[in-house]
């Protein structure tokens, strides 16, 4: 048995020895180096641009500016395509960009035949400006007389979304007798990725063909999105996607490959690299959505939910990326974790601004929903005076639960057992009655949170995926997969998978960890949590498929029945198990035999037509030293109903990886920005990761089930562990002082005010 084992991982020894090839291991030697070149404002126009400097220096190739480019725009979000105008992504976005939308939009480029070249050409381009007000927020951008970012969305609205649950309405909830309600404005900034390869692609032409290597997550995608940005036959376009080093999301978006394949072809072929600074990446790339909201909710004493209301404003930034999907998904998981019995009202918007971009970032809105929705659960538990882990048992979807408008279904259902898991691991009762009543400046309490998270993007959009094997004289496999390996375990999961499906050792296979969208199998990519389960099933159908034909072969070598044999650990066996034929053997045959000589591969796709929910729970324990705002982290246990675990010791990981990453989200990670939206703190050491000594003993408990729908009852697992972490810490802030803090991060600065409102501190309230 391969799957359910902590095997190594595949790639382990090529990353640690420095074997694994990244884009700048595979770019050729004498590619030009390109900078772009971004503007000072954040609103506004091009109105000239002075090159010549520029152009004049030694070393510089070319000069391309925003009025230099093709007149087509065009989608950067990695999602699927569809054949339905309607539900393609917004074309918005040039090469270069005269109508300035954010402060570094590309304006232009300077080809140079090295890095610091190109930098020294690039700060001697001027340009000038006819500018506009800079849009913050969404109530800027949203107000009567607010300069309109894109003609085709006046008002700056990108879309406005509502829905409605249940027979009531709120008001029919807040006049029943004894009802309890709470309403309050809530908000999350916009962080960063923070993934540790730098934003990287090269181009060139063979035979009219152009190159692009990139560090994607979606190297299929990239190859339609540079097609589309370039005018030309998606097919002219082959994609490579090396080892990565990271993406979280930010690598979900076509982001410099458009413009450095478009620069080739104006270069002769020659290859071209554009590889971003870390200050371009944080501050000029895609950021996780900042959201705003305006909720209330409704409950009888003894803890019945009774209603709630969701209005939700996401502010986008200059270009629609992912757009409003982001805030159609966070809106999910207010209704998804919780039942109210009179009624839900949901009503969201997604804003252009002239901030930076938002795109896909791990748990795609889920992270921003979950904080909302977990916070204000406590503070209508608070309210009436109910434990807040009480109040979610009698409230928490039930098992079976189906969401009403898309049809996913809960599958497998753990949720009361990962809320009890979690009381034990953390002795929640007795932490909770220990901390009840405390004074003085230094003080302890317990949160939770809860999640659900869907599995892939199926119904909402396509999911689909293809495996291709074949086998090798020796007995060997080589696996070749669409999905992608970024970091997460991808390549090891498949191996296993493949060497189940097949009944071979996992020794025996051969996964091709890049992709190139000329020879690999299609998969959309690495996002929504979707590979193991999606890809997953394309695997084990392949894999499944050369089984047959390695048996149908040994059935003629053998003289006997294919029903009756099998492979299992490499030998061709009988029903009783006993061995007839090492695999190797009837390989070798296959290949050189003088009279049936026949070459045994498979490819398989799979569309996949269903969906089910992982979901999950952080428990955190904290202690809080009021005087000085600081918040430290005791423990933190995250609790998984991930399905059947492939790989426990990468699950393990993976939860831990993002529990770092929510650890960040919850106290110090917040890209500033000044009042022309220009960005503050885009460099590492201002923007305030989490270290080591910042991070506490991480704890992680699975709680298993056997998911029907799934290749190996396996569901999603990627992204979930970092959706709860920071509303648990924020709720256990409430246990332990009373103070309900209604935005991230939960930094001294901001701490140390709601104190002083709240009279546990000397000296006036700013709040």
């Amino acid at each position: 048995m391969a799957v359910g084992q902590s095997v190594p991982r595949v790639d382990a020894y090529a990353k640690v020895t420095g074997q694994a090839q990244y884009v700048g291991d595979l770019e050729p030697k004498t590619a030009y180096f390109a900078k772009i070149v971004r503007s000072t404002i954040a609103n506004g126009r091009v109105t000239s641009i002075e090159t010549g400097e520029a152009r004049a220096l030694p070393g510089v190739i070319a000069v391309f500016t925003c009025f230099d480019v093709p007149d087509i725009q065009f989608p950067t979000a990695g999602h699927p395509w569809s054949t339905v105008p309607s539900h393609q992504d917004i074309c918005d976005r040039r090469l270069l960009n005269a109508r300035v939308r954010v402060w570094g939009d590309e304006i232009a480029v300077v080809v140079a035949r090295d890095r610091l070249t190109a930098e020294r050409a690039a700060g001697l381009v001027r340009a000038e400006y006819e500018t506009y007000p800079a849009l913050s927020t969404p109530a800027e951008a949203m107000a009567e007389g607010a300069p309109c970012l894109h003609d085709e969305k006046p008002g700056n609205v990108i879309a406005h979304t509502s829905f409605h649950l249940g027979d009531g309405s709120f008001a029919d909830a807040a006049a029943q007798p004894g009802a309890v309600t709470v309403e309050a404005d809530y908000a999350v900034p916009a962080v960063q990725h923070c993934h540790l390869e730098l934003v990287h692609a090269c181009a060139w032409m063979e035979h009219e063909k152009i190159t692009v290597v990139s560090s994607t997550q979606i190297p299929h995608i990239v190859r339609r999105v540079v097609g589309q940005a370039l005018g030309i036959p998606w097919s002219r376009v082959r994609v490579i996607k090396p080892y990565i080093g990271g993406g979280f999301g930010n690598k979900q978006d076509v982001l410099v490959e458009p413009l450095t394949a478009w620069l080739t072809t104006k270069l002769g072929g020659h290859p071209v690299k554009i590889e971003l600074t870390r200050e371009e990446v944080l501050g000029c790339t895609r950021t996780r959505h900042a959201f705003d909201w305006h909720v209330s909710a409704a409950a009888l004493p003894d803890g019945t939910l009774l209603a709630r209301t969701y209005r939700a404003y996401s502010n986008q930034g200059g270009y629609a990326s992912h757009a409003h999907a982001i805030a159609a998904n966070a809106a999910n998981v207010f209704k998804q974790c919780y039942r109210d019995r009179v009624s839900l009202d949901s009503e969201s918007y997604t804003v252009y601004t002239n901030r930076p971009t938002a795109g896909a970032m791990r748990g795609y809105g889920i992270p921003q929903g979950c904080f909302v929705t977990e916070a204000l659960t406590d503070d209508i538990a608070y309210a009436i005076g109910m434990d807040p882990l009480q109040f979610r048992l009698k409230n928490c979807v039930q098992a079976g639960y189906v969401d009403p408008h898309n049809g996913i279904t809960m599958h497998t259902y753990a949720l009361d057992q990962v809320i009890e898991a979690g009381r034990r691991a953390i002795g929640w009762d007795e932490k909770r009655a220990a901390y009840a009543g405390q004074t003085g400046p230094v003080r302890r309490g317990v949160g939770m949170a809860l999640f659900t998270y869907k599995t892939g993007v199926y119904p909402i959009s396509l999911e689909t995926a293809a495996c291709r094997m074949t086998l090798h004289e020796d007995g060997r496999v080589s696996v070749q997969m669409g999905a992608t390996e970024i970091g997460q375990g991808a390549d090891t999961v498949f191996s296993q998978m493949a060497a189940e499906a097949l009944g071979v050792t996992l020794d025996r296979i051969d996964l091709c960890s890049t992709q190139d969208t000329d020879v690999s199998p299609f998969d959309t990519g690495a996002y929504a949590s979707r590979q193991t389960y999606v890809s997953g099933m394309a695997c084990k159908k392949t894999g499944e498929s050369l089984k047959r034909k390695i048996l149908d072969y040994a059935a003629r070598m053998l003289n006997r029945p294919a029903d009756g044999l099998d492979l299992r650990e490499n030998r061709i066996v009988d029903e009783t198990g006993a061995a007839l034929l090492p695999l190797e053997d009837a390989a070798m045959e296959a290949c050189y035999s003088l009279t049936d000589s026949t070459h045994l591969s498979a490819e398989e796709s799979y569309h996949c037509t269903d969906n089910t929910f992982a979901t999950g729970a952080c428990f955190a324990e904290i202690e809080v030293d009021l005087p000085l705002g600081r918040i430290k982290v005791l423990r933190l246990i995250n609790v998984h109903d991930s399905g059947r675990l492939i790989n426990p010791a990468l699950a393990k990981a993976q939860v831990q990886g993002g529990m770092s990453m929510g650890l960040g989200y919850a106290l110090s990670e917040e890209l500033l920005f000044d009042e022309n939206c220009r960005p503050l703190n885009a460099n590492l050491l201002d923007y305030k990761l989490p270290t080591a000594p910042d991070t506490p003993r991480l704890e992680t408990i699975f709680i298993e089930t056997d998911d029907p729908t799934a290749p190996y009852g396996n569901k999603a697992l990627g992204e979930p562990p970092a959706i709860p972490v920071a509303p648990a810490i924020r709720n256990a802030l409430l246990n332990a002082t009373g103070v309900a803090v209604h935005s991230l991060p939960l930094t001294p600065q901001k701490l140390i005010e709601h104190f002083r409102a709240a009279g546990l501190l000397g000296g006036a309230s700013h709040v």
